[in-house]
């Protein structure tokens, strides 16, 4: 009988000074996994700094390690799905470069996956170095998520996971553009398991999430399961013509009684209230409509620059499940 594979992704954005350390400690806890041999592939995202030259070395003395470099920067969602295209293990892993979600907890996971489980989450039992406002948005975010879709995505849970084979395949099958993995990996369903731990502070560098990335992160979740914002424009129209009646209704009452009060402050007032609805109804169908678009064009998720120590998975099988039971090859400009 074959020894399992796991693979493990993790997707790189100029993490130039924590990479180094990663890689000796993720090594030597996948190399403490009894019963498995492991693949490590880096997903560079087209990084700016020199975390690229220092995953090349990585590959070229370590047989177990691969490098895949897009084009250019593509995201992290997208980094995570180039990683599933070209992972070939049993049993694959997510984690990210920072050192935040501990290789160590990998090896837990990969115990719960024998005992029959299709996906292991990491839970977040306890973060350490994050500030109170991101902990409360973060949580707001994912109860508010969870009352307006049918799905329910776990909270306190980011993209360090482990996923059964068949788990990935599927997932591999989703290939929307504006992704939102750990949502994607709550609706394929299977036997889905939570593993608690503490996630440590960043150990070096800058995270790669400001507000404004977390936002938009926020709105592709939401969007991509939930049909909720567009129906919310549409009670806020029914809510702004009723106060419209209701006004109304007030200035005959007001005419009967002799009492009338001419203001320019009451027509701004209504005006304003009446143009702000309609533009957020807009901006709501607007969001909607625009991935609409970025989907028809049809356009590959990721274009890949170079793959290096990764056997077999070149211009030839480097492949993305574009519909189910299709696999057309992702071209690969390999480095000069």
């Amino acid at each position: 009988m074959s020894v399992p594979l796991l693979s493990v992704i993790v997707p790189v954005f100029n993490e130039s000074q924590v990479i180094g350390i990663f890689y000796d400690r993720a090594t030597r806890a996948l190399a403490a996994i009894p019963g498995v041999t492991y693949e490590l592939i880096f997903v560079d995202d087209g990084s700016s700094d020199d975390s690229y030259q220092q995953l090349t070395a990585f590959a070229r003395g370590d047989a177990h390690v691969g490098v895949v470099r897009f084009s250019r920067n593509f995201g992290h969602q997208i980094a995570i799905t180039a990683g599933l295209d070209l992972a070939r293990g049993d049993c694959l892993a997510v984690i990210d470069a920072d050192l935040q979600d501990p290789p160590e907890v990998i090896g837990e996971m990969v115990e719960q996956w024998r005992a029959g489980a299709d996906v292991v989450y990491g839970v977040r039992s306890d973060r350490d170095g994050e500030g109170r406002m991101k902990l409360l948005t973060a949580s707001l975010f994912y109860r508010l998520l969870n009352m307006i879709t049918k799905v329910q995505i776990p909270v306190d849970v980011g993209d360090f996971r482990l996923l059964s084979r068949r788990a990935a395949d599927h997932l591999r099958q989703l290939r929307e553009h504006d992704r939102f993995v750990r949502g994607l990996v709550s609706w394929i369903g299977f036997r889905q398991v939570g593993l608690p731990y503490r996630r440590d502070r960043r150990h070096a560098g800058e995270t790669k999430y400001p507000y404004r990335k977390m936002l938009k992160f926020a709105a592709d979740g939401i969007t991509s399961f939930s049909a909720m914002p567009l129906k919310l424009a549409t009670w806020m129209g029914y809510a702004a013509s009723g106060l419209a009646f209701l006004y109304l209704g007030s200035v005959f009452v007001q005419k009967m009684l002799g009492y009338t009060v001419e203001g320019w402050a009451t027509i701004m007032v209504a005006v304003l209230f009446l143009g702000g609805v309609q533009l957020i109804g807009l901006g709501i169908i607007g969001e909607y409509i625009g991935r609409i678009y970025t989907e028809s064009k049809g356009r590959p998720l990721y274009i890949v620059d170079e793959v290096i120590g990764l056997p077999g998975r070149d211009d030839r099988t480097a492949a993305s499940a574009a519909t189910p039971g299709t696999q057309p090859s992702i071209p690969v400009a390999h480095g000069r």
